[in-house]
């Protein structure tokens, strides 16, 4: 089982001190190659690609000169520590033992679009740049052209690797969707989480980043190798709601 997560706009990059355990990064090659692309922008231009204000643009700019193919605890940090935002704060990362970010290198893969794909552990330096981004590449005008063929070859690979098809699907569409299911023989299942509100229980996008978090914590935490064990999850209020669920869809409410 493969539980799949959206990386972060936002970075904590403070050294951690939890780990020293760190692996490195897949594509190298690969987010080299679209550095040598984003290089090729000013901040001017920066702000209009990424949609970002004057000061993100700038910030992104020195990063992507500063970018090196050499990763090390230097000048880089593991991925699952270093993502900030609703998702990761849910999973706190930075408390969790060393056999746990053992079991999450193994089991969990984060999209990116300058890294591809993500074990737990590999290294990144600071960057910006969402799956979504229409960045002229050699292999077309977006991300998804760049990254859709190796990364559906690379997941098929992984679950082979785990003599495994399922798929817990705790990415946002903007990532998920570079994946070509078609070509995969995979269960995909997708946790979904609504609070009751006016009436009716609705999904709240805030609230869903932050228990996608809570789940991903959940499965480290108790080593969940089986779609099934999903159901116990009962964090911060959450329940398993057997009425709006599916086969494809585990929905959770509060």
């Amino acid at each position: 089982m493969i539980t799949l997560l959206s990386s972060a706009k936002t970075l904590k990059m403070e050294k951690a001190l939890n780990t020293n355990l760190y692996t490195e990064p897949l594509f190298v090659k690969e987010a080299n190659s679209l550095i040598k692309e984003l290089v090729k922008y000013s901040p001017p231009e920066m702000e209009t690609l990424m949609k970002v204000n004057n000061k993100l643009a700038q910030q992104n700019f020195m990063r992507h000169i500063m970018w090196q193919p050499e990763h090390d605890l230097s000048n880089a940090k593991q991925a699952l520590l270093a993502f900030d935002g609703a998702v990761y704060q849910g999973i706190s990362a930075d408390n969790l033992s060393q056999l746990q970010l053992s079991f999450a290198n193994d089991h969990i893969r984060i999209f990116s679009g300058l890294y591809g794909a993500l074990r737990p552990l590999d290294l990144i330096q600071p960057y910006r740049l969402e799956m979504g981004t229409k960045l002229k590449n050699r292999r077309g005008n977006n991300l998804y052209s760049f990254w859709k063929h190796k990364l559906t070859t690379y997941l098929k690979k992984e679950l082979e690797r785990q003599n495994d098809n399922i798929l817990i699907d705790l990415a946002s569409k903007e990532y998920s969707c570079v994946i070509d299911l078609s070509k995969i023989n995979v269960q995909v299942i997708t946790p979904v989480f609504k609070d009751y509100k006016n009436g009716a229980h609705k999904g709240i996008t805030i609230y869903t980043k932050r228990a996608r978090g809570l789940m991903s914590r959940f499965i480290i935490e108790n080593n969940i190798i089986l779609p099934s064990e999903l159901k116990e999850f009962n964090k911060e209020g959450y329940s398993y709601n057997d009425y709006l669920s599916s086969d494809t869809e585990l929905v959770f409410t509060r």
